[in-house]
C-alpha cells in the first residue's frame, strides 16, 4: 500500500470512552495493513491512567504489528471543570480550538500526506486552505445551521466521505451530498480481541459471579440515550436473572448504581480495560443493547461497538427496535 495517512480525532487517549477505543485500533489498523499512519489526536486532562507497565497499544489489546505515530494536539480544555449541565460552550471551544490546531499541524508537517478526519471543523480548515487530499469520516449530523453549513461546505470539497450507519449517509444525502461520493463503514472491531475467551463457567468464575442462573451483560457507555435505565427497570420484572452492567464514565456510573438501589439482582461494575469487556460478554447468556428512541443520534446514527462485540463472541442480543440497530441486525 502506497498510501501515508494521518487521522485526526478529537478523542481524549486514555478515556472511558468507546470512541478512544475505535480511534485507535482503526488507525493501527491502517499502519498494519501498510500505510504509515500518523494518529493526531486532542490533549486532554487525564481521566484514566494507564497502568503501571501498560502503553496506550497494550491498554486498548491492539495486535502485534506496525504502529500509527501518536501526537497529541493542544486545545482548550475545560470541558470537565464545569457540570455537565453547563458543559456544551467548553465542549464547543475544545472542539474548534482542537481542529484549528490539528489542521495547522497538518499544513505544517504533513503535506501530501491523505487525511481522514473525524472532525468537520479540521476538515473544513484543511480544505479552505488548499489541503484537498482529504476525507470526512460523519458519525452523526449537527442539528445547528452554523455547523450543518460547515458541513456542507467540507463534503463538497472532500474527495469522499465515510458514514459510520446508513442513518447518516441518507442526512448527508439529504443535505446535498452527491451518493456516489459516500460509503458507509460501521465502527471498527478488532476480532483477536474475543479470540482466546474462556468458557462460560471460567469467565463468571473470573469476574466473581455465580456459576448457575441465567444472568444478563450490558457492556458500554451510559449516557441516558443508550437506555441503561430501561434494563434496571426490566430486572426489577425479573428477580430470578442477573443483570451486569459493565462500562460508562464515573458520573453515569454512580447515577445508574443510585437508580439500581436495592435491587439485589444488578451490579454495575463500572468502567472495564478493554481487554475484560469479553469476558462479561462470554459470561452472559443474554446481551442488551436497550437504546432509547430519542434523540437522533440513538434512532438514526449510532454504530455500537457492544453489538459488534457480542456478534464476535456469538452472544444472542435483544436489541430496541430503532432503524440504526436494524441495519446491523
Amino acid at each position: 500500500m502506497s498510501l501515508s495517512l494521518v487521522v485526526v480525532a478529537n478523542a481524549r487517549l486514555p478515556s472511558q470512552r468507546a470512541q478512544s477505543l475505535q480511534v485507535i485500533q482503526a488507525a493501527a489498523a491502517f499502519a498494519r495493513a501498510g500505510a504509515p499512519t500518523v494518529l493526531a489526536h486532542a490533549r486532554r486532562r487525564r481521566t484514566t491512567p494507564l497502568p503501571a507497565g501498560v502503553d496506550l497499544f497494550e491498554h486498548y489489546a491492539v495486535p502485534a504489528g506496525a504502529r500509527p505515530e501518536i501526537l497529541e494536539v493542544a486545545c482548550l480544555d475545560a470541558i470537565d471543570l464545569v457540570p455537565r449541565a453547563l458543559q456544551y460552550l467548553p465542549a464547543r471551544l475544545q472542539e474548534l480550538s482542537f481542529s484549528r490546531n490539528a489542521a495547522r499541524l497538518v499544513r505544517e508537517r504533513f503535506g501530501g500526506r491523505t487525511v481522514l478526519s473525524r472532525e468537520v471543523e479540521a476538515g473544513r480548515a484543511l480544505l479552505r486552505g488548499g489541503f484537498d487530499d482529504v476525507f470526512l469520516e460523519v458519525h452523526r449530523v449537527p442539528g445547528g445551521r452554523t455547523r450543518r453549513r460547515w458541513l456542507a461546505e467540507a463534503m463538497g470539497r472532500a474527495r469522499g466521505v465515510v458514514a459510520i450507519s446508513g442513518g447518516v449517509r441518507e442526512e448527508l444525502c439529504a443535505l446535498g451530498l452527491d451518493p456516489a461520493r459516500v460509503v458507509v463503514e460501521h465502527d471498527a472491531l478488532e476480532p483477536s480481541r474475543f479470540a482466546a475467551l474462556p468458557p462460560r463457567e471460567e469467565a463468571r468464575e473470573e469476574l466473581g459471579l455465580p456459576r448457575e442462573g441465567p444472568q444478563v451483560a450490558y457492556t458500554g457507555g451510559l449516557l441516558a440515550w443508550k437506555g441503561a435505565e430501561v434494563l434496571v427497570e426490566a430486572a426489577r420484572l425479573l428477580p430470578a436473572v442477573r443483570f451486569v452492567v459493565a462500562g460508562g464514565m464515573d458520573l453515569d456510573v454512580e447515577r445508574l448504581r443510585e437508580r439500581a438501589r436495592g435491587i439485589p439482582n444488578v451490579r454495575i461494575d463500572g468502567f472495564q480495560p478493554p481487554a475484560r469487556v469479553g469476558l462479561y460478554l462470554r459470561a452472559a447468556d443474554v446481551g442488551v443493547v436497550p437504546n432509547r428512541s430519542q434523540p437522533a443520534i440513538s434512532a438514526r446514527y449510532t454504530s455500537p461497538l457492544k453489538v459488534f462485540e457480542a456478534m464476535a463472541v456469538g452472544l444472542p442480543l435483544v436489541a430496541s427496535d430503532l432503524p440504526s440497530l436494524r441495519e446491523l441486525l
